[in-house]
């Protein structure tokens, strides 16, 4: 990847459990293929979203080479980077590409917000561990450490292969920010879903996006519109597409996300312990969301 190839929308695909909590690849690859075919443009696993912290680097690998066989040069894989210690982490980014992946989204260390230099080095050396090409994934609010756009433009300035930055702090202004320092150096992703018309607004090339898992076709029509100026359309879908996209803006968003699918019949909502599906009231506002949608459909 180049960073030209860091534009669109790329999901965080969910992980796929089957009735043993086992991964459930085959369904796993279908379903990649579909996004791909609904006009995605590279796919991130497994994140977050994916239950990245549940999974062995023996099962993340799996879900790369079978990814990566899948989509067979259609669309980047792409490597979500976490682990508590840098040692680990370049590990997984090593393991990333010897299975296929095309490029890395790098996370700060798991239950360590450490000093600017700490951080530093920590992206440093998961950056130079592989040549593939990078992104920066800044989320305070996930995990407490927060790149400032100055420290996104220092990293950047050091690793040439360093391409894209994840902007999933809130902060639209941290969007127009980066741009101002750093001009087209690095191609700005949106993270939170709720905020991608304003993100595009203000300048962000790509999605990182979550509801997307359930509803692919929507979801790039939303990011279509909103790149193309037509704010009469672009509203009309967001208008929506909200309502659904907030669920990806909560702690229970991986929950709420593989219900989505499982509604919209894209998948189950099968979790991986400590998760466990939503039950009472939350499980009842969600469907009841979900189930108004439906009933308006998406006006595309």
């Amino acid at each position: 990847m180049n960073k030209e190839d860091w534009i669109g929308v790329m999901p965080a695909i969910t992980t796929p459990f089957d009735d043993e909590g086992q991964i459930d690849l085959g369904f796993m690859r279908k379903h990649a293929r579909q996004m791909i075919e609904a006009g995605c443009t590279g796919l991130v696993t497994p994140g977050s979203l994916g239950e990245g912290g549940t999974l062995s680097l023996e099962e993340k690998s799996g879900i790369w080479q079978g990814l990566s066989e899948e989509l067979d040069g259609r669309a980047p894989v792409i490597a979500a980077v976490s682990a508590l210690s840098t040692a680990e982490a370049t590990a997984i980014a090593r393991s990333a590409e010897a299975n296929g992946c095309k490029g890395l989204m790098i996370l700060p260390p798991y239950a360590y917000a450490g000093r600017w230099e700490e951080t530093l080095a920590h992206f440093s050396a998961i950056i130079e561990a592989t040549s593939l090409s990078c992104m920066l994934y800044n989320n305070p609010i996930a995990y407490d450490t927060d790149l400032s756009p100055e420290q996104i433009g220092h990293l950047a300035g050091q690793h040439q292969n360093l391409h894209a930055v994840k902007e999933s702090s809130g902060d639209i202004r941290r969007i127009t920010e980066i741009r101002r320092i750093l001009g087209d150096r690095l191609a700005i992703f949106a993270g939170i879903d709720d905020l991608i018309v304003e993100a595009v607004d203000a300048g962000a090339v790509g999605w990182i996006a979550g509801l997307v898992n359930a509803l692919p076709v929507e979801s790039v029509q939303l990011f279509e519109l909103a790149r193309s100026g037509n704010r009469e359309e672009c509203n009309r879908l967001y208008d929506w597409f909200l309502p659904l996209l907030r669920m990806d803006a909560v702690p229970e968003f991986v929950h709420l996300v593989k219900l989505c699918q499982q509604e919209f019949g894209l998948g189950s909502a099968r979790l991986r312990a400590p998760r466990i599906p939503l039950s009472g009231e939350d499980r009842d506002r969600a469907l009841m969301t979900i189930a108004d949608a439906k009933m308006n459909h998406a006006p595309i």
